[in-house]
């Protein structure tokens, strides 16, 4: 049985794709291939960019492939993944809110740092410079 996970963040261009390159990129390490990991938004503001330039940079910097066009998340989101992992509070409260989680919703939906030892969200490094990354990606 294949695993999915989607990671939702804000614009779906600095932490969630990231997100999704490291996950990924772990995955295949262990010998992981029975997973499906993808990333989306809350916004839609950025839908059809690509992942920002210094999110591309600290990945590449840390062999991490990534190639990504940012979406919005979708109501069939809630269907077709089993774990949606939001990046923070405030998107995981508008994913609790999205439509899709309370039209027969399968995923499990949680805030991604709930897998981390400290329990805390991913900062939206969006303003920030490499230095910033570097803290996403850790």
């Amino acid at each position: 049985m294949t695993i999915s996970v989607l990671v939702v963040c804000l614009g779906n261009i600095c932490r969630s794709p990231m997100g999704e390159a490291v996950l990924r990129n772990e995955a295949l390490k262990r010998g992981i291939t029975d997973i499906h990991v993808d990333s989306a938004g809350t916004a839609a503001a950025h839908t059809g960019e690509d992942p920002d330039e210094r999110t591309i940079t600290v990945c590449g910097m840390n062999d991490v492939p990534i190639s990504h066009s940012a979406r919005q998340v979708r109501a069939s989101d809630f269907t077709s993944f089993n774990y949606i992992l939001a990046a923070d509070s405030s998107n995981l409260r508008a994913l609790e809110r999205h439509v899709g989680h309370s039209e027969g919703s399968k995923a499990t939906v949680k805030l991604w740092g709930s897998y981390l030892p400290d329990n805390k969200p991913i900062q939206d490094p969006y303003y920030g410079g490499l230095v910033s990354r570097f803290h996403c990606h850790n």
